[in-house]
C-alpha cells in the first residue's frame, strides 16, 4: 500500500529503547516470532512509561509513581520465593510482552515474582499510605516488608491496600507473587488463551497497568458517583468514604465549567446530593462537554452539640436529622482532610420513539443518533493488553472519530480508566462488554436452547467482577452500555445478570447477549445479532427493544512487512487482495447498513475491527498502526448518509 510503504521505511529506521535486561532463553518459552512494534513502542523507557495519574475521576495531588523496572522471577507454583531473580522486567507490562523486556509464557503451573524497593516521601509522615494497583492478572498476593498487607482476584480491576503499618523509615521491600490460569480456569479473561491461533490472542499474565502510592488520611475519599438528569437538569452525585463517619464528618461538591463555580453544596458523609445545573451544555460525540466537580472530605461544626441523648425528643430529632442529606448552614472547620478531582457530563441514553414508525430506536439527549462503531480488541504488538503509552491508547480513538465513527464496543476487555476519559474528551460512545469466561465446553452454539452450567462459586466471582466492573466504570460518561454476555462465550442465566447490572446502574442501556443466543428479550434493550454475511442481515422487527448489529464486516486486507506471523495462515472472514478491492467490500458491507437504518430502523452497527490483532487481519488500522488499509477520509464519506440529511425523509 502506497501509503503504509513510507512509514514502514521510516519505522524500520528507528531504534528500539533499551529499557530491560532480557532473561536468559528458556526452552518452551518463546512466544513471539516477529519484531512488529508500533513507533510508540520504541520510544518506551523505564523513565517515561505510563507516568499520569492514574484514576482521572478521582485524582489527588500527591502521589508517587512505582512504574519502571522491577526484579522479577517465574517459578514453579508450589516453590517459595526464589532467592535470586530471573533479571528486570518493566513495569506496567504483562510478561509475556515486548516492552516488559521478559517475553515469556507463564503457565497455569507457574508463578511470577515481582520484587522492588521504595521510600515514602518525608512529607507524608503522620499520613495513611495506599498502595495502588490499575490491573493485575490473575491472582495476587502482596507483601511489603515481609508481611502480607492483602490479596486480590481478577484480571481487570484496581484494587489496594492501606500499608500503613508495615512500613519502616527508609527503603521498604516490596514483593508481588502472581498466578495465572487463563484459558484453563473458568474466570473472566475475554480473549486470552495459551496458544493464541485465529481469533484467540496472547495470554496476558501478571502487572499490566500502573501501580502507585499516595498519602490519605485514615478516613478518606473512596468513590464519587455522578448520575446525569438531564430531564430535571441536575447532576445526582453520591461520595462513599473509606469508613464510618462521624456527625463532624462532611463532604463538600463543587461543579464549574471553565474554571466558574455553578453548584456548591455540603452533604453529610456516606450521602447523596443533588446539583442543579441550569442551562445544561450537554454532551455528544460532536460536542464533547465535560463540567469538573471537586469532593472534599471536611470537618463541620457538630449540630447536635448540647443534645441529651436521653432525651427521647431529643433523640428523635438527632435520628430524623441523620437521615438528612445537606448540611444547612454548615459551619466548616479548618482546611479540608481529602480532596479529589473528578468530571462529569450531561448526557442521557435510552430507548424511544425513532424515525422508522413502530421500531424503538437508540436515543441520544432525547433523539435518535445512529452509533456506528467499530469492534475493539484493545491489543497491541508491543504491549498485548496495555498500550504502550497514553498517546498511543488515545491515538486509536483519534483515527476512529477521523474515520467516520462515533462509537466503539470494547470487546471482552477492561481498559485502563484513562482510555474512558479519553474517549469522554474526544467525544466517543462505548458500549463496554463483561470479558468472558467459561471453558470451551460452557460456550453455547448459535443455535442452543440452553445456557452454560456453572458452580456456584465460579457464577460468585463471576458476579462480583461483573459488579466491580460496572462500579468503576460507570463515572465514564462515554460508556452508553452494557453487553453482559457475547457469542454465548460462558454465558448463563442471561436474564438475571442483565436484571442485576440494570439495578447497578438504571442510567444506561443493558445489552444482555451480543449476538447468538436472545436468552433474555425481556430484560435487554437491544435485539444485537452478528452477521458477516457480504451484505449485512437485518434483525427482525421489535415493538419494545432497538435493533442493532453488534458485529458485521470483517473484512480482511494483510499487508506486507505489518504480519504478526509472516508466512502463516492469516484470518479473517473475507480477504481483499488492494486497496481498492477493500474499498468496494467496506462499501458494500456500509450501504447495507444505511438501507437498514433508513428502512427498518437500525440503530447501531458494530464493525470488526479497528486493528489487526495477531492472526486476525480484519482492522482498518495493520497491528502495529502503521497506517490505514484505507484513507479515513474515504470511509467517513461512504458512511456518511447515516447521518445526511437524506436520513430524514
Amino acid at each position: 500500500m502506497r501509503s503504509l510503504i513510507a512509514i514502514a521505511a521510516c519505522l524500520a529506521l528507528a531504534p528500539i529503547a533499551a529499557h530491560a535486561q532480557d532473561p536468559a532463553p528458556q526452552a518452551g518459552t518463546e512466544i513471539y516470532r516477529t519484531d512488529l512494534m508500533t513507533r510508540w513502542g520504541r520510544e518506551v523507557t523505564p523513565e517515561n512509561a505510563w507516568r499520569s495519574y492514574p484514576r482521572p475521576q478521582l485524582e489527588r495531588e500527591r502521589w508517587q509513581n512505582l512504574n519502571g523496572l522491577w526484579d522479577y522471577a517465574i517459578a514453579p507454583k508450589a516453590a517459595p520465593q526464589p532467592e535470586r531473580m530471573d533479571g528486570r522486567i518493566l513495569v506496567p507490562f504483562a510478561v509475556e510482552s515486548k516492552l516488559s523486556g521478559v517475553t515469556r509464557k507463564v503457565t497455569p503451573d507457574d508463578r511470577v515474582w515481582y520484587r522492588r524497593s521504595f521510600t515514602v516521601p518525608a512529607d507524608w509522615q503522620g499520613e495513611h499510605v495506599m498502595l495502588n494497583f490499575g490491573a493485575v492478572d490473575y491472582e495476587a498476593t502482596v507483601r511489603v516488608n515481609g508481611s502480607v498487607v492483602g490479596s486480590h482476584e481478577g484480571g481487570f480491576d484496581a484494587f489496594g491496600f492501606d500499608i500503613t503499618p508495615y512500613l519502616r523509615e527508609g527503603n521498604n521491600e516490596l514483593v508481588v507473587e502472581v498466578t495465572d490460569p487463563t484459558s484453563a480456569g473458568t474466570q473472566p479473561r475475554g480473549k486470552q488463551i495459551l496458544d493464541p491461533a485465529g481469533i484467540w490472542y496472547t495470554a496476558v499474565s501478571g502487572i499490566w497497568q500502573t501501580v502507585w502510592i499516595e498519602p490519605v488520611p485514615e478516613l478518606h475519599i473512596a468513590d464519587v458517583r455522578a448520575t446525569p438528569d438531564i430531564d430535571r437538569g441536575v447532576i445526582e452525585v453520591a461520595v462513599a468514604l473509606s469508613g464510618w463517619a462521624g456527625d463532624t464528618d462532611a463532604v463538600r461538591l463543587t461543579a464549574s465549567a471553565k474554571g466558574k463555580t455553578i453548584a456548591s453544596t455540603i452533604i453529610r458523609a456516606n450521602r447523596r446530593a443533588t446539583l442543579a445545573i441550569p442551562d445544561a451544555h450537554l454532551w455528544s460525540p460532536d460536542d464533547p462537554h465535560l463540567y469538573d466537580l471537586k469532593a472534599e472530605l471536611v470537618t463541620v461544626r457538630d449540630p447536635y452539640a448540647g443534645e441529651e441523648e436521653r432525651d427521647r425528643k431529643a433523640y428523635d430529632s438527632r435520628f430524623t436529622a441523620h437521615e438528612s442529606q445537606v448540611y444547612a448552614d454548615a459551619q466548616v472547620a479548618g482546611a479540608p482532610r481529602d480532596s479529589v478531582d473528578a468530571y462529569f457530563a450531561m448526557r442521557k441514553i435510552s430507548v424511544g420513539p425513532g424515525k422508522v414508525e413502530g421500531q424503538p430506536a437508540i436515543l441520544l439527549n432525547n433523539e435518535p443518533l445512529f452509533q456506528s462503531g467499530v469492534l475493539d480488541q484493545g491489543w497491541w504488538p508491543d504491549g498485548l493488553y496495555t498500550p504502550p503509552s497514553e498517546e498511543a491508547m488515545a491515538s486509536d480513538i483519534v483515527f476512529l472519530k477521523k474515520a467516520g465513527f462515533n462509537m466503539l464496543r470494547k470487546h471482552i476487555k477492561v481498559e485502563p480508566a484513562r482510555y474512558y476519559y479519553d474517549a469522554d474528551r474526544l467525544g466517543m460512545l462505548i458500549w463496554q462488554d463483561m470479558p468472558s469466561g467459561g471453558g470451551e465446553d460452557q460456550y453455547l452454539a448459535g443455535t442452543s436452547k440452553y445456557q452454560a452450567v456453572f458452580p456456584s462459586e465460579t457464577m460468585a466471582e463471576q458476579q462480583k467482577q461483573l459488579s466491580e466492573m460496572v462500579g468503576e466504570l460507570r463515572a465514564f460518561p462515554s460508556i452508553v452500555m452494557w453487553v453482559v454476555n457475547n457469542e454465548g462465550w460462558g454465558q448463563y442465566d442471561a436474564g438475571t445478570l442483565a436484571q442485576f447490572v440494570k439495578g447497578l446502574d438504571p442510567s444506561r442501556l443493558v445489552n444482555a447477549t451480543s449476538g447468538w443466543v436472545d436468552a433474555a428479550p425481556e430484560v435487554s434493550d437491544v435485539l444485537d445479532i452478528h452477521t458477516y454475511e457480504d451484505v449485512p442481515n437485518t434483525p427482525r422487527h421489535q415493538t419494545r427493544r432497538a435493533i442493532v448489529l453488534g458485529e458485521y464486516g470483517g473484512v480482511g486486507f494483510p499487508v506486507e512487512g505489518h504480519i504478526w506471523r509472516p508466512g502463516e495462515a492469516n484470518w479473517s472472514y473475507q480477504v481483499a487482495r488492494d486497496e481498492d478491492e477493500y474499498l468496494v467490500r467496506f462499501r458494500r458491507k456500509m450501504e447495507g447498513v444505511i438501507r437498514q437504518a433508513q428502512e427498518a430502523g437500525l440503530s447501531a452497527a458494530v464493525y470488526t475491527q479497528t486493528s489487526d490483532v495477531e492472526d486476525e487481519i480484519n482492522g482498518l488500522l495493520t497491528y502495529d498502526r502503521a497506517g490505514p488499509k484505507a484513507p479515513p477520509e474515504e470511509l467517513a464519506e461512504i458512511a456518511d448518509p447515516l447521518w445526511s440529511s437524506s436520513t430524514d425523509d
